[in-house]
């Protein structure tokens, strides 16, 4: 399936240098790119989005094709972001992208697993995750824009495993930036909670919170929702709502594609491990922008929210007791919160529908159902998704797979994309599955797979075995925001 590069009520190249952001929900206020940096939610409870997509034609594919990766980065920013400088926004993605960092030159390198199917590692940043990519990025905009307006900002986040790290690890030591991390005491890897709680870095705040993930969310959700709190502590949030986050994850897709293909008339289809939907929904802005993506594949574990919607239309969040506790711990999600930056789009960007649907129906119902309406009929064939899920027996069968055919250890969440992509393989078209994390992260995992250790980077040699510091909280919205108050007092004094 070609893709278009002429969309309706896309402008021409002469206003894409004014690049403005709505809200999904219809709020009347268009927003520049640094404004909604710091925002994260649209007042009117919607996710912001571009009023264009920028579209990418030939000539710019070709220009762009040489690139390194920082360059890439650079390009593709620039036709959202036009309230940075280009002098200083090259300086940002250059500082930001580099060798020491990322441990290659090529950043994100793409590798052939067997033919026709291919890996992009995404995971070599210094976490092992892939949300690292755009973390790095995201730090060192906000440490940008918090000095050019003389602000500080105290980030509250919750995490499963893999967020709070990445964001600890981007924002530690920056001016201007004090990070709050919840996370569910014991039930992250052990590897995984080292990375978090033996930073020692003032500006880091671990609060471990005896609970589960979903407990954390709400306290995260209670704190933004209480609008004088969060002036007057200046707390804002690095979660996967935030555009920048999202916008900063589209180059790696430009990047993977122009690593396995050498012309601009050949398609590639994306296999995406998923939970919230922003990795994935990254690829749809991609596909949207022109580059030539013939499928994005969404794979999810058991817990499938996203692929029960792209198969039957029906969007149903599920209750905690219906969210499983999986070996891919990192997609035990109950509503994938990027969802309506799509939804927003399949319906022809009709605010007031999408705003009825999120905000009304998800609301009394817990879910909506699309299946009926024409627009539905449209996401395979003018939008590219597809969708598929695993088990735990696949996972394990798959990580043994791969292991033995060649030599290749991947994690239990990339496994989901490999079961999935191979599912959906076209053989005239490459595939490329999206690596989420360095199998060490899930060792245990691993052991049960192919009964062996994952190599681990030696940075990381004896990292449970360090000094933790973090602070034990019942699940109590108001017991957090003392927490917040007394520390942030203390550190002014």
């Amino acid at each position: 399936m070609a893709v278009s590069r002429t969309r309706p009520n896309d402008r021409g190249d002469k206003e894409q240098h004014h690049m403005h952001y709505i809200s999904t929900r219809g709020h009347r206020q268009r927003r520049k790119f640094c404004e909604i940096l710091l925002e994260g939610l649209a007042p009117d409870g919607g996710l912001y989005v571009p009023e264009t997509y920028p579209l990418v034609d030939d000539a710019i594919l070709d220009r762009w094709r040489g690139l390194s990766y920082p360059q890439l980065a650079f390009e593709i920013l620039s036709l959202y972001i036009d309230d940075i400088p280009p002098a200083d926004l090259k300086a940002i993605c250059a500082k930001t992208y580099t060798p020491e960092i990322f441990g290659t030159a090529r950043i994100a390198p793409v590798r052939a697993l067997e033919t026709g199917l291919h890996l992009a590692e995404l995971s070599n940043g210094p976490t092992l995750a892939f949300k690292d990519m755009a973390m790095q990025l995201l730090g060192n905009l906000l440490e940008y824009e918090l000095a050019r307006r003389a602000e500080e900002l105290n980030i509250l986040g919750a995490t499963s495993g893999d967020t709070g790290s990445a964001a600890e690890y981007a924002m530690r030591g920056k001016t201007g930036i004090r990070v709050f991390m919840m996370s569910p005491h014991g039930r992250m890897s052990a590897f995984q909670q080292a990375q978090m709680f033996s930073l020692q870095d003032n500006n880091i705040h671990n609060i471990a919170i005896d609970g589960v993930f979903d407990d954390c969310q709400d306290i995260v959700k209670a704190v933004s929702g209480d609008a004088d709190f969060k002036r007057r502590h200046r707390v804002g949030a690095v979660n996967s709502i935030n555009w920048a986050r999202l916008v900063t994850q589209v180059v790696y897709y430009f990047s993977a594609y122009f690593q396995v293909t050498k012309e601009n008339s050949s398609e590639v289809d994306f296999a995406v491990p998923s939970g919230n939907f922003g990795n994935v929904c990254a690829g749809h802005v991609a596909r949207m922008m022109g580059l030539p993506i013939s499928r994005l594949v969404i794979a999810t574990n058991e817990n499938d929210v996203l692929d029960e919607f792209f198969r039957t239309g029906v969007y149903r969040v599920r209750s905690r007791a219906d969210t499983y506790e999986t070996s891919s711990p990192s997609m035990d999600i109950s509503k994938a919160s990027n969802l309506e930056r799509f939804v927003f789009d399949l319906l022809g960007r009709d605010a007031s529908r999408t705003r009825s649907l999120f905000d009304t129906q998800l609301k009394e119902r817990g879910s909506f159902d699309l299946s009926g309406d024409p627009a539905f009929a449209r996401v395979g064939a003018r939008f590219g998704f597809h969708s598929g899920k695993s088990t735990h027996a696949d996972r394990l069968a798959t990580i043994r797979d791969t292991w033995r055919r060649f030599a290749t250890l991947i994690d239990p969440h990339t496994a989901d994309g490999v079961k999935v992509a191979r599912e959906h393989s076209d053989p005239g078209t490459p595939m490329i599955v999206l690596e989420t994390a360095l199998p060490v992260k899930f060792a245990g995992t691993i052991r049960e797979a192919v009964g062996g250790e994952p190599d681990r980077p030696q940075r990381f040699d004896g990292i449970e075995d360090l000094p933790k510091r973090f602070k034990l909280l019942p699940a109590d919205v108001q017991k957090v925001k003392t927490f917040i108050a007394e520390t942030l007092q203390a550190q002014v004094c």
